[in-house]
């Protein structure tokens, strides 16, 4: 059950930490001719990132009441999603101007490779990394899911009734009869 638990808590946190790392500024930079410096966030540089990491959440909220079979499937679907946060925060770790692009472009008017030529600096923030790691440890914990998941007990078991065959000569009490009704059976028919 504890194994069950840290799993749980460590998917909605991988996806909880990606949110608050993409609302952070990932990518500085310094334009030619200024002297303030400008930044974008992880969101701003990948808008897919907020959907990634917000799947990445309502998984784990999923995987609380799922059954076994199903636990497998969304354990799959958390590493693809953690590979899908992966590769969004190391495409603007590999190249944070073309991710500053937009933002270089509203500033200046101009696109394309004339971006970089009016950069004369630029910086990648540790939210970017953190996004990263994210990303990988939702990809190890969907693993894990996918191993670990068939084991752990099903949601509601506990709370089924169980059916319960009076034995004969046992006087009926009103607990029996209400379970008899659930049951479908009518506990006044042994009167008849």
């Amino acid at each position: 059950m504890r194994a069950k638990l840290v799993l749980l808590a460590g998917v909605a946190l991988s996806g909880a930490v990606a949110l608050i790392a993409g609302s952070q500024p990932w990518v500085s930079f310094m334009l030619d001719g200024t002297h303030a410096v400008e930044s974008i966030t992880g969101h701003e540089a990948n808008p897919a990132l907020s959907p990634v990491a917000i799947a990445i959440v309502a998984s784990a909220l999923a995987l609380t009441i799922a059954g076994p079979v199903f636990r497998r499937v969304l354990g799959v679907l958390v590493a693809l999603l953690g590979g899908g946060l992966l590769a969004l925060s190391a495409g603007v770790l590999a190249d944070p101007l073309a991710a500053a692009g937009g933002r270089i472009t509203e500033l200046t008017g101009l696109a394309g490779g004339a971006t970089e030529t009016v950069v004369i600096w630029s910086s990648v923030s540790a939210a970017a990394w953190i996004g990263a790691a994210c990303g990988v440890a939702a990809v190890l914990l969907g693993l894990a899911v996918l191993l670990l998941g068939g084991r752990w007990g099903a949601a509601g078991r506990k709370y089924e009734s169980q059916s319960r065959v009076r034995p004969a000569g046992e006087a009926p009490d009103r607990i029996s009869d209400w379970d008899s009704l659930s049951e479908g059976t009518d506990p006044s028919d042994d009167f008849r």
